[in-house]
């Protein structure tokens, strides 16, 4: 009778102690039942109780071994910290909620599964493109209107993507996904990034170029750099001159790089084209300009979120977090690094 107790006691103390905070993601989004009950039964989970998570974490810190989630962790409440080795960011976006610089001199890694959303939102973006190249977003309005155009009267808009000129403004895990898949148009392809190297984009098959070369040589331009102090409305109304007659603007990360206001200006007087999945405020308001734009594509931040992105987000949790317990280094995650995280400015997801 005495046994079963004295065994949970071993196991609380030997079993690595894990807070499970992942808000504003739920639970059962990121984790399947597998997964959950893997985590569950080789560690000792906490979850948080939806009171008062400061309490939460001055309770629970000090004995602590991983975080799954993002909440505010101060100074103060990393120093009181004994045994913490990661936090696992899953919304997906490194806030300035944490001090980063604490946990650097902790030994604290801050990771992130965010690349699971990569090739979900390449995808999507490979349709937009094929549809502000074609108008096949424009026809089918036409056709709902009963204002369908047919033939080469219908396509006084339209233009091949094979062989066009492609121009990319970042060049991260979603710049990556979005590359092996326009292949096939065989495109010339420029980047602007400024935090990568002109040889590590040649060596990646892509020319290096300016924002100005990118913005005035390309007919189809993916917007899919982090939101930096650098970048904040980044492209404004001056940039969106050195674009050509028609160009297609593609934004899929964030949208605080570009200023809306001017956006909506440009497609309305048939400048430029535009596909959108992302807006500065979500929901997008109801009598924003943006929505009667003509030669606009708009899509409500939908494209990373699939099912299977999420709980592959559960996934790689779990075996980074396995092997940071057998003293190995995590393989999906991305890590805060000290010398950019700081500069970070992402507007954070209200729900998955």
């Amino acid at each position: 009778v005495l046994i079963r107790p004295i065994v949970n006691a071993f196991l609380d103390i030997t079993m690595s102690k894990v807070i499970l905070d992942p808000h504003p993601r739920e639970i059962e989004d990121i984790f399947s039942s597998s997964t959950k009950i893997t985590l569950s039964s080789l560690h000792r989970v906490i979850e948080f109780d939806g009171e008062d998570r400061l309490s939460f974490y001055n309770e629970h810190i000090e004995d602590t071994d991983f975080i799954i989630g993002q909440p505010d962790l101060d100074a103060s409440l990393i120093e009181r910290s004994k045994k913490l080795k990661a936090v696992f960011n899953v919304e997906g976006n490194f806030m300035p909620n944490i001090d980063y610089a604490a946990c650097h001199l902790k030994g604290i890694r801050v990771l992130t599964p965010s690349s699971v959303f990569a090739v979900p939102v390449a995808e999507l973006a490979i349709g937009m493109m094929i549809s502000l190249a074609r108008g096949i977003h424009t026809a089918h309005g036409d056709f709902l209107n009963g204002k369908e155009l047919y033939g080469l009267e219908g396509n006084t808009e339209s233009e091949l993507i094979s062989g066009t000129e492609v121009g990319f403004i970042g060049f991260g895990d979603l710049g990556k996904a979005i590359y092996p898949l326009i292949q096939g148009f065989r495109p010339t392809i420029r980047v602007f990034d400024p935090w990568l190297t002109s040889s590590y984009l040649l060596r990646e098959g892509v020319l290096p170029a300016s924002l100005e070369e990118v913005l005035s040589k390309s007919r189809f331009i993916f917007v899919v750099a982090a939101v930096t102090e650098d970048n904040i409305g980044m492209l404004n109304s001056e940039k969106f001159d050195l674009m050509q007659r028609g160009a297609g603007l593609l934004l899929l990360n964030r949208a605080a790089i570009v200023d809306f206001d001017s956006l909506a200006k440009y497609t309305s007087q048939g400048k430029i084209r535009v596909a959108t999945d992302v807006f500065p405020d979500e929901p997008l308001t109801l009598d924003h300009p943006i929505r009667n734009s003509p030669n606009v594509l708009l899509s409500a931040h939908r494209a990373g979120a699939l099912s299977s992105a999420l709980l592959a987000m559960g996934d790689y949790v779990l075996e980074d977090l396995t092997l940071m317990e057998q003293g190995l280094p995590p393989l999906n995650c991305k890590r805060a690094e000290p010398e950019t995280v700081a500069s970070l400015r992402s507007k954070p997801v209200e729900k998955s």
